[in-house]
């Protein structure tokens, strides 16, 4: 192939090219050209307990199969003779620019499902331009996580109440130090929950270290590798709260004991005093909730029913969404999380009026099916996918998905 050939198939691969043009595939897009996939390959590689961590839900699942359902069940209607190229997906969002309308959404003990999970996401995050929430239990440090995503990092925090608040507080200072750009409040785990395909698995508090678990180890050594690269699962964000030289099983006492029930508004506005930039609400059902968090000074809400991992018999949080959004109006932007698979579901939801939409499970999958590639195949396949099913419905930017009629029947009649 000269070099003239080669540049001109470069040309017509890059997003943003020739709609009809041809396009060249690498191999991890041919293995895994969907999300779906990447979960069968999930399944077949991780060790049996990472894959249950990540995978599983509340109960049996259900929640986890309504969200996806319900966004099935949402139909675009297009409009053609408008759309002449791939549309672009840069979004303006709590005054950044973001290169998509889609982000990482939180997620804890990421490691246990691929060790050095948390670097990667971040990494790949910054990458492609996306908005990137580290979680409060995630395998670095907050300042580790800027160091490597400064200009997408988010910091998403849980309830630490005791000695009046000294452990959240403190993680909003170090956010502040760190150049973080939103505070992320979760509101929807006011009671801790049990997840049976953990307990199945053996996932427990200690750890378990028995002939069981020495069994699935031994049986992914794609895992071992990574583990011997990036070294044992931790909750590094939290080793310096549960004392010194705390180990694994200290740590994750500290998070059973320590990270208890869900703020109150009255806390919300304690955090809104205490933080200067954007702050953001996540976990919010019902319109109510949503223009409470508005009235306390929230900069963006968080439509979320917590990926269907606390409770099953909750709303689809895309079934929410549309009420929230309809009170809310334009004063903030409302975001969506909760069952995203494809940049098809991604559009759903800018359909119906998320101005972006967070994922984790898909990013876990990724990890688990290709290894430290995943997270950056995930974004550039979610990329693609959104941008195909703007244009095919007429939409020219995220924004102008809004104006396409859309068939929801499962909406909430608030």
């Amino acid at each position: 192939m000269d070099e003239r050939t080669g540049a001109a198939i470069a040309a017509v691969a890059r997003p943003g090219g020739d709609p009809n043009g041809f396009q060249v595939f690498s191999a991890d897009m041919r293995r895994f050209p969907t999300v779906a996939r990447l979960r069968a390959g999930a399944r077949a590689g991780l060790p049996r307990f990472a894959f249950e961590y990540g995978d599983g839900g509340a109960g049996e699942d259900k929640g986890i199969a309504r969200n996806w359902a319900a966004l099935d069940a949402v139909e675009l209607v297009p409009r053609y003779g408008v759309t002449r190229t791939l549309p672009a997906l840069v979004i303006e969002l709590l005054g950044r620019r973001y290169g998509a309308p889609f982000g990482v959404a939180p997620m804890g003990g990421t490691a246990f499902v691929w060790p050095g999970a948390d670097e990667l996401l971040a990494s790949a995050a910054q990458a492609a331009g996306i908005p990137y929430v580290f979680g409060v239990a995630g395998g670095m440090s907050l300042e580790r996580a800027a160091e490597l995503a400064p200009d997408v990092i988010w910091f998403q925090l849980y309830r630490f109440a005791r000695n009046d608040h000294a452990v959240g507080f403190d993680m909003v200072r170090r956010a502040e130090a760190a150049g973080v750009h939103a505070l992320v409040l979760t509101l929807d785990v006011p009671v801790r929950t049990t997840r049976p395909r953990e307990v199945a698995a053996g996932i427990t508090v200690p750890l378990r270290k028995d002939l069981a678990l020495m069994a699935d180890l031994a049986a992914s050594p794609r895992w071992l590798m990574a583990m011997a690269r990036h070294g044992m699962p931790r909750f590094a964000m939290l080793r310096q709260y549960a004392g010194e030289g705390a180990d694994l099983d200290t740590v994750m006492a500290f998070v059973r004991d320590e990270m208890a029930g869900a703020f109150t508004w009255d806390e919300v506005g304690r955090y809104r005093d205490r933080w200067n930039r954007a702050l953001v609400i996540k976990g919010i059902l019902h319109p109510d909730d949503a223009e409470r968090a508005v009235a306390l000074g929230a900069d963006a809400i968080v439509v979320s029913n917590h990926g269907g991992r606390q409770i099953e018999p909750l709303p689809a949080a895309i079934d929410a969404l549309p009420a929230v959004v309809a009170r809310i109006g334009d004063r903030v932007p409302v975001l969506m999380d909760s069952g995203i698979r494809s940049g098809a579901d991604v559009v759903r939801a800018l359909a119906l009026g998320a101005r972006a939409v967070f994922l984790g499970k898909a990013f876990l999958w990724g990890l688990g099916a290709l290894g430290d590639r995943g997270p950056a195949h995930v974004a550039s396949l979610l990329a693609d996918e959104t941008r195909a099913a703007l244009g095919q419905i007429g939409a020219a930017t995220p924004a102008a998905a809004r104006d396409v009629v859309v068939r929801h029947p499962g909406a909430l009649p608030f």
